[in-house]
C-alpha cells in the first residue's frame, strides 16, 4: 500500500474496532438464544456479501501493478475473508445428544443403582 492509503488504513483502525466491539456486544446480548443469534450471523453474512459484490469488485484494480499489490497484501494479512458456514451435519450432531433434566439424572442413577 502507499503512504496515503497507510494513514486512511490507520484511520480506519478504531472505528472497525468500534464496530466489532458493538456487535460482539450484541451477539453476547443474544446467547443461549439461537434464533437471535443466527440472525446477527445472517446479518452479517449479508454484509459481507453486499460489500463484496458491489463496493468491493467496483474497487478492482484495473493494472497489473495495482492487481499485484492488492493481492500480496491479501497474502501477507491472512488471506481472502470469509464466513464460514456450520454444516448441517454438526448442527445436527448437537441435537443427538440432548442434555440430562435433573429428573432424567435421577431416573437413570435409580436404575443403575437397581442394575446392580
Amino acid at each position: 500500500m502507499d503512504n496515503g492509503k497507510d494513514l486512511e488504513s490507520g484511520k480506519l483502525q478504531p472505528q472497525l474496532q468500534s464496530l466489532t466491539q458493538e456487535i460482539r456486544t450484541l451477539a453476547e446480548s443474544c446467547q443461549g438464544d439461537s434464533l437471535l443469534l443466527l440472525a446477527v450471523l445472517r446479518a452479517l453474512e449479508s454484509l459481507h456479501r453486499e460489500i463484496r459484490d458491489g463496493l468491493f469488485q467496483a474497487s478492482l484494480p484495473d493494472n497489473r501493478q495495482a492487481l499485484y499489490k492488492l493481492l500480496k497484501d491479501i497474502e501477507a494479512e491472512g488471506g481472502w475473508p470469509y464466513i464460514h458456514r456450520m454444516k448441517l451435519r454438526a448442527l445436527l450432531e448437537c441435537d443427538k445428544q440432548p442434555p440430562l433434566s435433573e429428573d432424567s439424572a435421577a431416573e437413570s442413577n435409580s436404575d443403575s443403582v437397581k442394575q446392580t
